[in-house]
């Protein structure tokens, strides 16, 4: 069976990634990172996730002391809107942005991948419903793959992982119906960004997730 890397966050995007290169016939090891988020929630739900899936995964704690993000200060609001084309047709980069981080996740993903010689390394980032992080874009992809092909020596030996987004270039209630399919538990998923008995329901995350149930014509399991 061939081996992949997935980035876990516990979220919606990167459940359905997981389930996804399940049933692509990989054996996925994940990578669930403690960077000094504002809430542990997403993290015990991305240990659920995997755990239902039957993968086994890595916990990867490691903090951004300089912060810049309302995800890891606490001093900075979480923005919440009132609808979700206020998102959609933002020109700005939000607050919840945290600099560079999926260049450090996919980092160790590369790390790990060329360590246990994994095929495939999966991350659930999406470019169409999004909050406009810039990387999440498939531009910022191929350029990683570039810097990784000369920077690695997988990538001097011509045997470098894929790197695979599987879901970027997909809408959420697309997303959502592959899920379904898939068996994806998202009655376990967390996707707000603040770590209330539910969700608050007013952040872009919570907003882009409602849209996606809304044009998918389901409810929301975390709404049950």
């Amino acid at each position: 069976m061939k081996k992949a890397v997935v980035l876990l966050s516990g979220g919606l995007d990167s459940a359905t990634t997981l389930f996804f290169a399940k049933k692509k016939k990989f054996k996925p090891n994940c990578l669930i990172f403690d960077y000094g988020q504002r809430h542990k929630k997403e993290i015990n739900s991305a240990k659920r996730i995997a755990k239902v899936a039957g993968c086994e995964y890595k916990l990867i704690k490691f903090s951004l002391p300089w912060k810049g993000s309302a995800l890891l200060d606490k001093s900075i609001c979480v923005p919440k809107r009132l609808d979700v084309q206020g998102i959609l047709e933002s020109k700005k980069i939000p607050s919840t942005y945290v600099p560079a981080r999926n260049i450090i996740f996919l980092s160790f993903a590369v790390s790990y991948a060329e360590t246990i010689k994994a095929d495939s390394i999966f991350i659930g980032v999406n470019s169409i419903d999004y909050s406009g992080y810039p990387d999440c874009r498939p531009e910022f992809f191929q350029a990683y793959i570039k810097s990784i092909k000369l920077g690695t020596k997988s990538g001097v030996a011509k045997r470098l992982p894929k790197i695979e987004a599987p879901l970027i270039n997909k809408t959420k209630s697309q997303i959502i119906n592959l899920g379904l399919k898939l068996g994806v538990p998202y009655k376990l998923t967390w996707s707000c960004y603040l770590a209330g008995k539910l969700p608050c329901g007013k952040c872009d995350s919570c907003l882009l997730r409602q849209k996606g149930f809304r044009e998918a014509g389901i409810e929301d399991p975390l709404n049950g």
